[in-house]
């Protein structure tokens, strides 16, 4: 009975936390992609653009930080992934939403789909354990 409970416990906040998209990536290139791709807009250290919450004069939000002071780890892996290769225009017009102005370009003709999830698990690795859990929570639970 004690090795079945400590089976089930090792199990259980597998199947609570739910970021399997990101588990087992190449932090090194994704840190590398980041650096190559997005640093220009979300900064070197994650820190995001100054004064990321205010709509600039042509009506687009600056580049949040992807750090545990932005809001990245508020979102699902899925959205994070779509976010990043069609870009925020082209994600929220594909669910209905016209009109959506965004600076976020997309990537999904320069990296590859394992490139944008090595991005993803880098910033990801960034975050402090607390905040992990609670963005890994917030993802629909996969079979494994």
């Amino acid at each position: 009975m004690k090795r079945l409970l400590a089976v089930l416990a090792l199990l259980l906040p597998a199947a609570a936390e739910a970021g399997h998209e990101l588990e087992n990536r190449d932090l090194r290139n994704g840190q590398v992609l980041y650096k190559e791709h997005c640093a220009s807009c979300h900064g070197a250290e994650l820190e995001g653009q100054p004064n990321w919450r205010r709509i600039d004069k042509d009506g687009l939000l600056p580049a949040p930080p992807h750090d545990r002071t932005g809001h990245t780890w508020h979102h699902d892996n899925r959205l994070l992934f779509d976010y990043t290769k069609l870009g925020g225009k082209a994600l929220m017009e594909a669910r209905g939403i016209a009109g959506f102005k965004s600076g976020m370009e997309g990537f999904g003709d320069a990296l590859a789909d394992d490139e944008i999830w090595d991005i993803l698990a880098f910033i990801r690795s960034t975050w402090p354990e607390r905040i992990k859990r609670i963005q890994a929570s917030r993802n629909p639970p996969h079979d494994r």
